[in-house]
């Protein structure tokens, strides 16, 4: 039997590094925001941290600031030396 491949964008749960690269998000930033506190939107599979697509997207919608200090790239606010 074959595996399918599923779209991200169809997935209900993500492991962090298919939520990392649906989002668009910086790999650091969003594992360091994983470890500061119980979440709504993780889900646990025995020790495996899950993200629930739709919470997830209804939290980054409701907290925009998270989003674009998590996002890769360089932020519009900041500076460059």
């Amino acid at each position: 039997m074959k595996a399918q491949n599923v779209a991200l964008k169809d997935k209900e749960y993500l492991n962090p590094q298919e939520a990392i690269k649906h989002w668009n998000l910086s790999n650091r930033k969003f594992y360091s925001f994983l470890k500061k506190g119980p979440y709504s939107f993780i889900a646990y599979y025995g020790t495996r941290k899950l993200i629930l697509r739709a919470a997830f997207d209804k939290y980054l919608i409701e907290n925009p600031r998270i989003r674009e200090e998590l996002t890769n790239g360089i932020r519009k606010n900041s500076k460059r030396f």
